[in-house]
């Protein structure tokens, strides 16, 4: 997939992107927004092995996200089962050196419209961390809508924390 975008390109992830990839993921400021399956300090062999499992993808639902020729960070959606088949959770990052310059709210319209027309889906969802402020304006601007709080549903860093339920369904 490749999707040429006014401040970048989202395209699939190549073997070549690991070294970028590890450079602006090794970042506590990046960390501290993810999921812990996003491995902090994050290493070369963390890129590489990341790369080898989404190549494998069948479907593609992740992707890099290239910013002035390089891989500066990551945007992927996981299809939900069963009754929840026509949803899926999105989740991305940025490296820190991009923040701040709409990049991410392009990107993030550019594949939520991209997930609903290529899998069907009629909802796509996220759960950014109760202090991750700038992700819900990046939700905003990019057409999600605030659908609740969830209190206590997470535990990052050590601290049992809130998160906020967006989605967008069309």
């Amino acid at each position: 997939m490749r999707l040429e975008l006014e401040s970048c390109v989202v395209r699939s992830f190549r073997p070549s992107d690991a070294g970028s990839i590890a450079r602006y993921a090794d970042n506590r400021e990046v960390w501290i927004n993810l999921r812990d399956r996003f491995p902090h300090p994050y290493r070369l062999q963390d890129a590489e092995t990341f790369i080898g499992k989404v190549l494998a993808m069948d479907p593609e639902t992740a992707f890099a996200i290239e910013v002035d020729g390089e891989a500066a960070g990551g945007i992927g959606f996981g299809l939900q089962q069963d009754v929840e088949r026509l949803s899926a959770e999105i989740g991305y990052w940025l490296g820190e050196p991009f923040w701040n310059r709409g990049i991410m709210t392009e990107v993030l319209a550019a594949v939520t419209i991209h997930a609903i027309e290529t899998h069907g889906l009629t909802r796509i969802y996220a759960l950014p961390f109760e202090w991750n402020l700038a992700s819900a304006r990046v939700l905003e601007k990019a057409g999600y809508r605030l659908e609740a709080r969830l209190r206590k549903s997470a535990i990052k860093d050590g601290r049992v924390i809130d998160q906020f339920l967006y989605a967008y369904a069309p």
